[in-house]
């Protein structure tokens, strides 16, 4: 395999393993823990490579698993007292442990292959000079092997606990009427997070964890509201956000993990704006469209209401509508023409009237609305 497929393969396999627990995180709203969790379990980290001075322990994993649960413990602790809302707790917890992990580093390991500026930027770039090499033969870098790892055992975990992860993301409530632990689910969760993010810390750091790990499920929320697919679709865009990442990395010579970052986030713009249900073109249209419905059901109501009365020439004028309703000339002309168009008005010396069809619809709406 050629470098530039390796760093692909591992950026693609670590988008994965990353937008699948996220995909959680998001939908329990707790997208800034991730970024929290990608910094103190360097803490975790410094900690385990002090007990055995050994940068490629799996004791690294394990201690920056178990500070990634501490981290969540603590922040969800100070968040019950009800003292401190959660993103108070998180702003608490997240700069001490990782300020703590920094001053450790500074003090007692600056001579060793430890430094801050790789774990929190990684660099893809160098992925492929750290061989696997089994009984002679050299199959491929060692973080394509690492982080299929991963991968493979984030799959497993979701598939296996689906439907707890669901029912406990959905209604955590409903999680302990039926006998299972919502706190254990959740914390296994939180575990499965830690153990992604120090596993790919080396090829990415950290700041391309959280991209990978929010972005592309935030991306799929605005695309679908069934859970299956938008662990499906988050996983696909993580995969071709990593790749045209490279591509962008390539044309403009700069690092790749930082261009991967920039165009998950291009790419949930992109789909931000246009996304057909969620996007924010359907949603100005969609206000645009009820707005101008409750404009016409408000003028039908108020022709209905005045219809035949003493005062109907004056109330229902066209040049006295506007400051009945507080509406520019603009806009008032505007309902006047949508619903002489949809027929249910008409034009009787300046007097706007209601037709058969106009009163019929006002009748079937103040039923409608008072019925409800």
């Amino acid at each position: 395999m050629s470098p530039q497929f390796e760093i692909q393969l591992i950026a693609v396999i670590v988008a994965v393993a990353c937008s699948l627990p996220g995909v959680f995180l998001v939908l329990r709203k707790m997208s800034m823990m991730s970024d929290s969790i990608t910094h103190t379990i360097l803490l975790g980290i410094v900690l385990a490579f002090f007990l055995t001075h050994d940068l490629s322990s799996p004791f690294l994993i394990l201690g920056a698993a178990l500070i990634g649960l501490a981290t969540v413990w603590l922040t969800e602790t100070l968040n019950r007292t009800k003292l401190l809302s959660e993103d108070a707790a998180i702003g608490i917890v997240f700069p001490f442990l990782f300020s703590i992990a920094i001053i450790l580093i500074t003090r007692y390991a600056g001579s060793v292959h430890l430094d801050t500026d790789s774990v929190l930027l990684g660099e893809l770039a160098f992925a492929p000079f750290n061989r696997m090499v089994v009984f002679g033969y050299d199959i491929g870098a060692k973080a394509i092997y690492s982080t299929l790892a991963l991968l493979i055992i984030n799959l497993a975990f979701i598939i296996t606990f689906f439907k707890e992860l669901k029912v406990v993301t959905f209604d955590p409530m409903l999680a302990a009427v039926l006998g299972f632990s919502p706190a254990l689910i959740h914390y296994g969760l939180m575990m499965l997070v830690s153990m992604t993010t120090v596993g790919a810390f080396e090829a990415v750091g950290s700041v391309l964890v959280v991209a990978f790990m929010i972005g592309p499920p935030v991306t799929a929320y605005l695309l679908t509201d069934n859970l299956k697919h938008m662990l499906i679709l988050s996983a696909m865009i993580g995969a071709v956000n990593g790749i045209l990442g490279f591509y962008l990395a390539v044309f403009f010579d700069v690092s790749i993990s930082g261009s991967m970052a920039v165009m998950t986030g291009l790419v949930f713009f992109i789909v931000f704006i246009t996304a057909p249900r969620r996007g924010l073109v359907s949603s100005l249209k969609r206000r645009s469209r009820q707005k101008l419905d409750f404009s016409k059901k408000t003028l039908l109501f108020h022709l209905y209401n005045h219809e035949g009365s003493d005062e109907e020439a004056q109330e229902a004028g066209v040049h006295t509508l506007a400051n009945h309703f507080h509406w520019d000339k603009a806009f008032t002309d505007k309902i006047i023409r949508l619903l002489l168009k949809e027929e249910n008005i008409v034009l009787e010396a300046e007097v706007i009237k209601l037709t058969d069809k106009g009163r019929t619809v006002s009748i079937s709406e103040y039923k409608a609305l008072f019925s409800d």
